[in-house]
């Protein structure tokens, strides 16, 4: 399944389930994202609170759009992305 940065800025405060999120927001959430195939794996959040940029799996970025909607939540851009492992503390052979 293709994997998306989503950057997101908030106005007011953002309403992700976090540290403190009731059991039953948590899971609204993830059943938001699952009716649109949407998998939720981490997230990022600026010090100010005001950007978030998060890594989901989904189908498409239509269904991202789609499980946004559910959630309440803005989305600015969606950037399809792949896992490539760069260290710059190892030097090739």
């Amino acid at each position: 399944m293709p994997r998306y940065l989503v950057e997101r800025t908030f106005q007011l405060d953002f309403n992700i389930p976090g540290p403190g999120s009731s059991e039953q927001d948590r899971l609204l959430f993830i059943e938001n994202n699952s009716i649109t195939g949407v998998e939720w794996v981490s997230s990022f959040v600026s010090l100010d609170r005001k950007k978030s940029y998060c890594i989901y799996d989904a189908p498409t970025p239509e269904a991202l759009r789609q499980a946004a909607i559910r959630n309440r939540l803005p989305v600015d851009r969606i950037t399809e992305v792949r896992l490539l492992e760069l260290n710059p503390h190892e030097h090739p052979n």
